[in-house]
This record gives structure tokens, sequence and C-alpha cells, in this order.
């Protein structure tokens, strides 16, 4: 039996700029955190006592005598993929799906972790990412950028660059005490929508429609960078430069926001944020705002009838919590 735990992820700066028909034109990055809400990946072969061969547990349950049938694209291309078979594989998650925090790569990550440690073998944590990106972008053919799976598998705060159908990885460096006091300063509120965001980006403007916008983002990155790093700067500026993302991001398509995320978010700052923004492609989930810790209760008041969603940042990426080893003789199930 194995068991992985991949974190979410909370993306700050860059969102948009990591799909590649923009970044192998224009460059792309993103500024990015993991953070302590998990999905749990458990998996073992199933016992061969049943009228099927595989059970699949998620928002529901499968149990299928093919790979082929399993309905879960995701499940369906990872087991093609890694060649696996006769699995009981089960999903939990601290965080709903379809909520902003690139839930589907962090399951995708821990997934392929999981079959790699049945196999007995190793995959590190860029071998992890391609393989998700892989999986997600083109055999499961879902749209959408390639933030979420690096940051899935490599966790921690980085910033992200892409260029040339390739990314680097790069740690902020920043001190204990200032990373500390961003993470205090920032509050977390599910709007209580969920959607998928593969769907938000068919429903998005075409990335030469936003390419204005995406580059503005982009140059965003860069300050926000400055802002954590160097020591001398107000780290009240982040949470200025979130205010002029969330701006240009409501620029790059209808489906970004609505009447109701907009009145939200405008009722955090007129409480005393500073920015903030809504996590992911748009359309709901998660609003995190930054504002000095004096004016959190306000806030928090301000939003009483949504759910906050306490958090600290986090630097493992996914990782596997439990072990225990098996014999498992593919071969002689296909004689039986």
């Amino acid at each position: 039996m194995i068991i992985t735990q991949t974190p979410f992820r909370m993306s700050f700066f860059g969102g948009g700029t990591d799909m590649p028909e923009f970044f192998n034109e224009y460059g792309g990055a993103v500024l990015s955190t993991t953070f302590d809400k998990y999905c749990y990946i458990t998996v073992r072969h199933l016992p061969r006592f049943f009228d099927y061969t595989s059970e699949l547990v998620y928002a529901k349950t499968e149990r299928v005598s093919c790979v082929n049938d399993i309905e879960h694209p995701l499940i369906r291309n990872t087991m093609k993929f890694m060649d696996m078979h006769e699995l009981r594989l089960n999903y939990e998650a601290d965080l709903p799906a379809r909520t902003g925090l690139g839930t589907s790569s962090s399951f995708a990550v821990g997934m392929l972790n999981a079959f790699y440690a049945m196999k007995g073998k190793f995959a590190d944590k860029r071998k992890l990412a391609d393989e998700a990106i892989h999986i997600e972008r083109g055999l499961c053919a879902e749209r959408g950028g390639w933030q979420d799976q690096i940051a899935a598998s490599f966790g921690g705060f980085n910033r992200i660059d892409f260029a040339n159908n390739s990314y680097t990885v790069s740690p902020i460096i920043m001190s204990a005490e200032r990373k500390c006091a961003l993470n205090s300063n920032l509050l977390m509120f599910f709007t209580g929508f969920t959607r998928i965001s593969s769907d938000i980006h068919k429903q998005a403007p075409s990335v030469k429609e936003k390419t204005a916008q995406l580059k503005e983002m982009l140059k965003l990155v860069d300050e926000a960078e400055r802002v954590l790093e160097d020591k001398t700067r107000d780290l009240d500026d982040f949470g200025r430069l979130l205010n002029e993302t969330w701006t240009l991001k409501r620029q790059t398509g209808s489906v970004v926001s609505n009447e109701y995320i907009d009145g939200l978010y405008e009722k955090g700052l007129k409480a005393g944020a500073l920015g903030g923004k809504l996590l992911g492609a748009g359309g709901g989930g998660f609003l995190v705002f930054y504002a000095r810790p004096e004016d959190h209760k306000k806030i928090i008041s301000e939003f009483k009838n949504l759910l906050r969603i306490p958090f600290s940042f986090e630097d493992g990426g996914t990782r596997i919590i439990y072990y225990l080893s098996e014999s498992y003789d593919r071969e002689s199930a296909q004689e039986n």
C-alpha cells in the first residue's frame, strides 16, 4: 500500500503567462506557493476475489474490469501511461476540487508518485511535473497552463519561468520573518462556487486577444519578487500589486469574474484590504486578500457568511507518507 500527500497551490502573479502559446513567443513567469492543504492518494493492488479488477474512489466509485472502461479521464490516462492494473485507488482532499487551487494537477502528480512507488521506482520532482503536464495537457487534452503541475511537484514559494517549451524553478529568497509576515497578512475565503478550469479556458478569449494584459501581468512578477526579496521594501506593496494584477486579469475575459465576485472583492477593499485576487482560472473558488493585521478583524466580520480557510505556506511538494511493499505478479493475473 502507498499513500502520497500532495499540496495545493496558491498563485499570486503571472497566471496565464504559463500557457505555451504565450510563453513560447513572449516568455512567461509565475509567482506562487504551495500551502498546508493537501490531497491524499492511497493505492494498492486489488485482491483477485471480485468480478471487477479495479476499484476507483473519488467523488464517485468506479468498478471496472478494463482500464479503457474507466470514466475519469485523468485516472484512465495515467493508468494507461504507467501500465497499471488491478488497483484499488482512493482520493481524499482537505479542500474541494474545481476551486482554483490546482487540485486536478495535484491529483495527477500524487497519482504518478504513488504509481512509481508501486513499481519500486524513484521519480524526481521534474519527472513527475513533466509527466503530469503531458498527461493533463496532452493525453487528456485539457486546456491550461503548466504552473499547477510544477508547483504541486516541487512545493515551496517559487518563481517559475517558462520559455521554449521548458521551465526553471527558482525559490524566492526572503527571510523567515518576512515570509511569516506575508503569510500572516493573507486571508482566504471560499466563495461557494466551483468550476472546471479547463472549461474557463475554453470560454476565455484567445491568447492573441489578451496579449497586452498578459504582458503587463508578466511585468508584475518581477516587481512582486523585488518586494519580497528586498527587506527595505514595504511588504504592503505586495498587496497593492495583487490589486493591480487582479484588475488586469479581469480584463482578460468575461468568465474570470462576475457580479457576485466583484461585490465580494469591493467589500474586502472597503474593509481595509490593500489588494487580493480570485485564485485560479476564474469564475469561482477561493478569494485571497492581503491586509494589515489590524484590519483583519473587520474583514473577517464582513465575510462572516463565507468559510474562512486558515493556512500556512509549505515547502515539501508531493511526498510518500506511507509505503508498504507488496508482491504482485501481473503475468499470473493474465494467465488466470
